[in-house]
């Protein structure tokens, strides 16, 4: 592939999007000083219609030392990532999902019994990282109302990003795992999630299968509120990338404990790389709703465009901050940005097939870096540059 394939084309790339302006969500708490409903610093946002409900909240705040501040919704948008938390219900996440609020940290569910999973789908699409059963989870509550009056962090979230395959055997695991170690140079943090419970183990390609470490089936119990870390220094660690896999035993996610995972990583201010699966499931929908960028890599082929025309469907319908990578050869002259224009996704990068890659991944995987100049490397820093980079998202 020629490497004027992003300028060379008939088909100009701002005519399929403008990537200064491309939008990808982020996470920041900014401090408002509102009145009226709306929230001033330090305050709850309690978005819940249950009276019972709201009486034992009120409790709950008084003990955290937090003012909750009651509404059917946000007053607008300053309100709603202006708050310190927000705890609201099933209703009220379909109503800000709805509203178009952005996501944000430190959004609670709260619940009179565990949700399912459509309505956790729908909590986890406007940012909702935790599920508070109320009655029996008030001691819980106080712990992240506290936290969240005093701040629990220096409030740089690292920012998630979810790599999908256009079609099967597109590469995504492998650029997904050239984006990890990208994004823990020099001294990153970043976090490798293995979404995709039948994919033989994202540690495989890696070369740490046989690093000490837990993997996704000793984690069974995961969910709510978890220690980065303590999770961290659970899990196998190559050069800086921390991986979470799902190994060999096929056992299907619990997307609360891969919604906890992610929050967690994020949360501590680790870039988030999720290896995602082209099959729709409730951990996949998770993981692509939490994303503040969902990354599809097809090669550059007519077979793979149509195949990725179904995933970009799927993807952009769960979260619109969607952008293409295509990987060459391109051996019928398929150029990166017709398959952008034809997907009708920004193009985030185009790289060259990567030399002997195939007898890397048999022979000890990528646990070693990857050349600085390698096509794979150069794509994944173009593709971490177009993650937010002010001080509410580390990238």
């Amino acid at each position: 592939m020629r490497n004027d394939i992003l300028t060379g084309s008939s088909i100009k790339l701002s005519t399929v999007c403008d990537l200064s302006t491309f939008c990808v969500r982020a996470m920041a708490l900014q401090p408002t000083a509102d009145h009226g409903g709306r929230m001033a610093t330090n305050g709850a946002l309690v978005l819940i219609s249950d009276a019972g409900t709201r009486d034992e909240i009120e409790r709950i705040a008084a003990a955290a030392g937090i003012r909750a501040v009651y509404a059917a919704e946000p007053s607008g948008r300053k309100a709603w990532v202006g708050a310190a938390a927000v705890l609201l219900d099933v209703a009220a996440a379909q109503r800000c999902r709805e509203l178009g609020m952005p996501r944000r940290s430190g959004v609670l569910l709260v619940s009179a019994e565990v949700p399912r999973t459509p309505e956790f789908e729908a909590a986890m699409a406007i940012g909702a990282q935790e599920v508070v059963t109320l009655p029996g989870q008030e001691a819980g509550l106080v712990g992240l109302l506290s936290d969240a009056a005093a701040g629990d962090s220096d409030g740089r979230r690292g920012a998630v990003v979810a790599v999908i395959g256009g079609r099967g055997g597109g590469g995504a695991s492998v650029f997904a795992i050239a984006l990890a170690q990208a994004a823990a140079e020099p001294d990153g943090e970043c976090l490798l999630v293995d979404v995709d419970a039948w994919g033989g183990g994202i540690d495989l390609a890696l070369g740490a299968e046989g690093d000490a470490g837990l993997r996704w089936p000793d984690l069974p119990a995961a969910g709510g509120r978890l220690s980065y870390p303590a999770l961290r220094d659970a899990l196998p660690r190559r050069r800086g990338v921390t991986v979470l896999s799902a190994g060999r035993a096929g056992v299907e996610l619990r997307p609360t404990a891969v919604a906890a995972v992610v929050e967690a990583g994020s949360r501590a201010g680790a870039t988030v790389i999720c290896d995602v699966p082209r099959q729709s499931s409730a951990a996949a929908e998770t993981v692509l709703a939490a994303a503040d960028l969902v990354v599809v890599v097809a090669p550059a082929e007519v077979r793979a465009c149509a195949a990725a025309r179904a995933v970009a469907d799927w993807v952009t319908a769960v979260n619109p901050n969607v952008g293409l990578v295509v990987r060459g050869p391109a051996p019928g002259g398929l150029r990166a940005a017709e398959m952008a224009a034809i997907l009708g996704l920004p193009l985030l990068a185009a790289m060259r097939a990567e030399s002997n890659l195939d007898g890397a991944l048999e022979r000890g995987g990528l646990g070693r870096s990857l050349r600085r100049r390698s096509p794979l490397a150069v794509a994944a820093r173009r593709v971490l540059a177009v993650l937010p980079q002010q001080s509410g998202v580390a990238a």
